[in-house]
């Protein structure tokens, strides 16, 4: 597993944990919208904070992996290129 795939996976497996990083900057909650940018830039800061840095495009990568997975378990929901609805709890 390369280090990429074990970033995705850290993402996944702390979905609440990143989202609660994330609402200390962005508002997060059920049926707000959410941008694609403020996820990921969240996920640079997120994973800065762990002493790893991310690229721009490393970034956009794990954010589009993350929103199609979200997507797929009807978390988000897409209203455009680069919004989604939230449809969960924090």
């Amino acid at each position: 597993m390369d280090n990429q795939e074990k970033r995705f996976q850290d993402l996944i497996s702390n979905k609440p944990r990143f989202f609660q990083f994330m609402n200390e900057r962005y508002p997060v909650f059920k049926n707000s919208n959410i941008f694609l940018r403020d996820i990921q830039f969240a996920i640079r800061t997120y994973f800065e904070r762990k002493n790893v840095v991310l690229s721009y495009s490393q970034s956009e990568e794990l954010m589009e992996r993350l929103t199609s997975a979200m997507e797929n378990e009807k978390e988000l929901v897409k209203l455009s290129n680069n919004a989604w609805k939230v449809n969960f709890n924090l």
